[in-house]
């Protein structure tokens, strides 16, 4: 049977002359961690708009900032340091999952030589908030998360969405990537797992400084900010479970 997924394409807008750089994913997820997190790096570094990502499984919405409209997936990019971020203004619904991980291992891979993915799980208590665990999909990545004091797990785990997705892909495709794990609140936009996150370990891994106090100083505006996004991943996430429930229901009649 011919592959029915709906492509997604990358259109370069600026030529950045980087060297291996590092791809750090900001799309939104559990907590908001990771496109809070991105955001700020992508801010604080100063990074240039590198180029965008387009699907037709992608919402029907357009975004804007500054009085400018602007695309919904882009990419952003730096020199010096060797960095570059994928981020997203809103929640993709599961459709655009396989067709955003193939573009970035098909279109984008050449141009970054490892990727960083974040993933917020939530936290079972307060003092558990911020805590950042790691897996890698090679053993050079492992040996980079253990030099840079982040615990590896040693149960079994499982990571969905689009950021399972894109680490599914990185490792059938043999790219250097690891996946870090970030305790959140359970419900709210969380910038101190955010922060916690960039400070004990993308700073290390990366080697680079970001002035996280932005974070604490505006984390109640940056909580109403990331609320609208996180009630939109929430209510597709409660329709892809009713429609995962009423495809096991139909399975069993």
């Amino acid at each position: 049977m011919a592959d029915q997924t709906v492509p997604a394409s990358f259109e370069q807008v600026a030529d950045i002359s980087t060297k291996a750089p590092t791809l750090i994913e900001g799309l939104p997820g559990h907590g908001l961690v990771a496109a809070i997190a991105v955001d700020q790096i992508t801010d604080q570094l100063d990074l240039e708009h590198y180029g965008n990502v387009a699907s037709d499984e992608f919402p029907p919405v357009v975004t804007f900032e500054d009085g400018l409209v602007q695309d919904l997936v882009r990419v952003y990019a730096s020199d010096d340091p060797a960095v570059m971020t994928l981020e997203s203004d809103l929640a993709l619904p599961e459709p655009a999952f396989e067709p955003l991980s193939r573009c970035v291992l098909e279109e984008l891979a050449d141009d970054f030589g490892r990727a960083i993915f974040l993933a917020g799980a939530p936290a079972q208590s307060e003092d558990e908030i911020g805590d950042v665990t790691g897996v890698a999909t090679t053993d050079e990545i492992r040996e980079d998360l253990l030099k840079a004091d982040i615990a590896v797990p040693d149960e079994r785990g499982l990571v969905s969405g689009i950021t399972g997705s894109l680490v599914r892909e990185c490792y059938q495709a043999d790219v250097p990537a690891a996946l870090l794990i970030v305790r959140s609140h359970p419900f709210l936009p969380d910038p101190q797992a955010a922060k916690s996150v960039i400070e004990t370990a993308l700073e290390p891994l990366v080697e680079f400084e970001i002035d996280t106090t932005a974070l604490d100083e505006q984390a109640d505006e940056i909580q109403q900010r990331m609320r609208q996004v996180a009630q939109q991943y929430q209510q597709m996430a409660e329709e892809q479970g009713q429609q995962q429930q009423q495809m096991q229901t139909g399975m069993f009649q």
